[in-house]
């Protein structure tokens, strides 16, 4: 079980969660003077805000806690974050899912203790026991592991480290990996993969990781998975590099959907796909004005070495195609064009698939993850047009987060395919410090639990 859940709460505190309109509207206190002891406070039921009580011996007795409108799927985890250690129990769910409760209780109790230990132990919420529990359980270790990893500075996250995230989730499921690194990459026909690396001091790799009855539909994931991202010869400024050991954020997210369906034996074979890579600066860095040619075969000038991003992933994705899934899907924290035009939260979402991009954002709408879906606005190809070459690496200033999902459908023949410019990054929000986020990932997980579940 999650350390932030429990199945045997001992002594548990009632937890009351009311909207703003839920908590004018209450005609019966849930526990004795609770308007009282509301009133003194100021609590109306207004987003975040919250009421302790004490009882016998100083311990939690209960607590409110307010939701505002009620729209924010999240919304506990501002109290998750702030509660002491202990066990409580929602009486009261406000209007929300209890899978919305758990996910928001986890998220607000996450903790990032590698480097500096925590005192106290996380706030328990009590959570069905049986296979309901144990299924928002693994959301919430899927969710936490993604977060350890986009977290852990790229000193300690490398190429090798992100091999041996894969190799021991492989060992937990009976799975297997296979890695091709250094130049290797250029034997087994990895040439973008091996151009953004091969600068850095740890050599770059190409990871691949197998599960699943091969009689069963074929499922792929690809993750970007540059583990610190400098720019390259075309070198970010000192506040645009600072994060940029989330740079292998769409790597999380593709190991953590993995780590779900895996753990919940889906139906699938399944294949994950991760280049690993660090983008640095040194005398055989890849330079602008350099012709790559990829794994497909389509040649690539280079505009920019800042957008490195697409070149590791098309190799990925033309080695996923040559799977032939019935489902390909691509996480990448690929462009801050993203965050220009739909900010931290919302999670952009790609694909020509109608029926998939209504089953995903449908999925969003039911666990109240946000998704929103992009256009693949085919005529921009024409900004990635070379004359020396087949496509240039970037597209200019404009559409910059459509442009680079058009440059990765030109290595795409799967049926079905979508692709997540994510930030895998959240501010300050909730009351936890900012750091690594789940990006859509619940939804895209939802989707999957539906169509492949056991």
């Amino acid at each position: 079980m999650h350390d932030s859940f429990t199945a045997r709460p001992k002594t548990p505190a009632g937890v009351y969660l009311y909207t703003a309109r839920g908590f004018a509207d209450l005609k019966t206190d849930p526990f004795p003077q609770a308007r009282a002891i509301a009133k003194a406070q100021g609590f109306t039921g207004a987003a975040g805000q919250a009421v302790i009580v004490p009882g016998e011996g100083g311990r939690v007795a209960s607590v409110l806690f307010g939701l505002g409108a009620g729209k924010d799927a999240l919304a506990v985890a501002a109290l998750a974050a702030r509660l002491p250690e202990g066990d409580y129990e929602v009486l009261e769910d406000g209007g929300q899912s209890f899978a919305w409760i758990a996910a928001a209780w986890a998220d607000g109790a996450y903790r990032f203790t590698r480097y500096k230990k925590e005192k106290a132990e996380p706030p328990r919420l009590k959570v069905p026991s049986g296979k309901e529990g144990e299924r928002l359980s693994r959301e919430a270790a899927a969710a936490a592991h993604l977060r350890d990893m986009v977290n852990t500075p790229a000193a300690d996250l490398t190429p090798a480290g992100l091999q041996k995230e894969m190799e021991d989730l492989a060992a937990r499921f009976g799975a297997r990996v296979n890695a091709i690194a250094g130049d290797d990459l250029l034997t087994h026909n990895y040439p973008m993969v091996h151009a953004v690396g091969r600068a850095a001091t740890e050599a770059p790799r190409f990871l691949e990781l197998e599960w699943g009855n091969p009689a069963h539909p074929k499922l792929a994931f690809c993750g970007k998975g540059i583990t610190f991202d400098s720019g390259g010869l075309d070198i970010k400024g000192a506040d645009g590099m600072r994060i940029m050991k989330k740079d292998m954020g769409g790597a999380a997210h593709a190991i953590a959907l993995a780590e779900l369906v895996m753990g919940a034996g889906l139906h699938v074979h399944l294949k994950l796909y991760v280049s690993a890579a660090e983008n640095a600066v040194s005398g055989n860095a890849f330079r602008p004005g350099d012709i790559l040619s990829s794994r497909k075969g389509l040649t690539v000038e280079i505009d920019n070495t800042d957008a490195e991003g697409r070149l590791v992933l098309a190799d990925a994705l033309a080695r996923a195609c040559e799977f032939e899934p019935d489902l390909l899907l691509d996480f990448a924290t690929l462009t801050g064009a993203a965050r220009v035009a739909l900010g931290a939260d919302l999670a952009p979402l790609y694909t020509d698939d109608e029926a998939l991009a209504a089953d995903i954002l449908a999925a969003s709408t039911h666990t109240g993850d946000p998704v929103w879906r992009m256009p693949l606005w085919d005529p921009y190809l024409a900004d990635l047009k070379s004359p020396v070459a087949d496509l240039v690496n970037s597209g200019g200033s404009f559409g910059g987060s459509i442009t680079a999902a058009i440059f990765l459908k030109q290595f795409i023949t799967a049926k079905s395919w979508a692709h997540f410019d994510i930030w895998a990054w959240r501010k300050s929000k909730y009351g936890r410090p900012e750091g690594g986020a789940a990006c859509g990932l619940r939804a895209v997980w939802s989707m999957l639990e539906t169509r492949y579940g056991a």
